[in-house]
């Protein structure tokens, strides 16, 4: 491997994830995408070409995470950047919500975005330069009926980001979270007219984000410009939740 960084993008086969690998790559970075199945993982190495990869990964098992840096640290491939975007839903209101639905989101989206950046630490440590984004939601400071699993681990991820910005500003390595609103996607492509409309009614500026947008953003706290910049959450959603 050359003195060219690596950057690993969890949840990189569609959508933000997507959107982020590639302007990562843009950036200069050799990008690792993640996937959870074997043809994600295949379509992300199709669309990053010689200056990335796609694996397949699930971010839930502690035991996966441990053999995938297993794995990379044996390529010489340790990430110093990390995008943790990685997530599920599994929504219901919660007076149904079944414990198993509240814990899988959990796992996933909030233990599985600390497992990562922990892996990772090591490396970045050593380096004495490192860069986390983890990717939050607008919910997680206005809540949102039928998603109190899905709000929890985004709210508990941005202060898991405060903590351990504070943690290991001392070694160069920054942590920020970056919090979407509504994107456009493959999902609110399938709503109806009805209920485009109702959630453009809550954004000031009247239209859906789109990833490039949200990537450009983890791109720059990922860069070297934003070296003095950690424990942040950056609101991206078009003012539909101002702070």
């Amino acid at each position: 491997m050359s003195d060219q960084k690596v950057a690993l993008v969890t949840g990189a086969s569609r959508g933000i994830g997507a959107a982020i690998a590639a302007k990562l790559v843009a950036q200069g970075f050799y990008v690792i995408g993640t996937a959870t199945s074997d043809s994600g993982a295949e379509n992300i190495s199709r669309a990053l070409g010689e200056q990335g990869c796609g694996k397949a990964l699930d971010v839930s098992s502690d035991e996966a995470v441990a053999e995938f840096f297993k794995q990379l640290k044996a390529d010489d491939q340790l990430p110093l950047v990390v995008v943790n975007n990685a997530g599920i839903t599994d929504d219901g209101l919660s007076l149904r919500m079944k414990e198993s639905q509240w814990q899988r989101v959990i796992d996933t989206n909030l233990t599985g975005s600390f497992r990562v950046a922990q892996a990772a630490l090591k490396a970045m440590t050593k380096a004495r330069w490192g860069r986390v984004v983890n990717i939050s939601s607008v919910v997680a400071q206005a809540g949102n009926p039928g998603q109190a699993n899905y709000c929890a681990a985004k709210a508990g991820l941005e202060g898991m980001t405060r903590s351990l910005a504070k943690e290991l500003a001392n070694r160069n390595i920054t942590f920020n979270c970056v919090a979407p609103g509504f994107i456009a996607s493959d999902m609110t492509e399938a709503l109806n007219d009805q209920q485009k409309d109702a959630i453009l009614g809550q954004i000031p500026m009247g239209r859906m984000g789109n990833p490039d947008e949200i990537a450009a953003v983890v791109s720059f706290l990922s860069s070297e410009e934003a070296s003095y910049i950690t424990g942040q959450v950056i609101q991206v959603n078009g003012g539909m939740y101002l702070n």
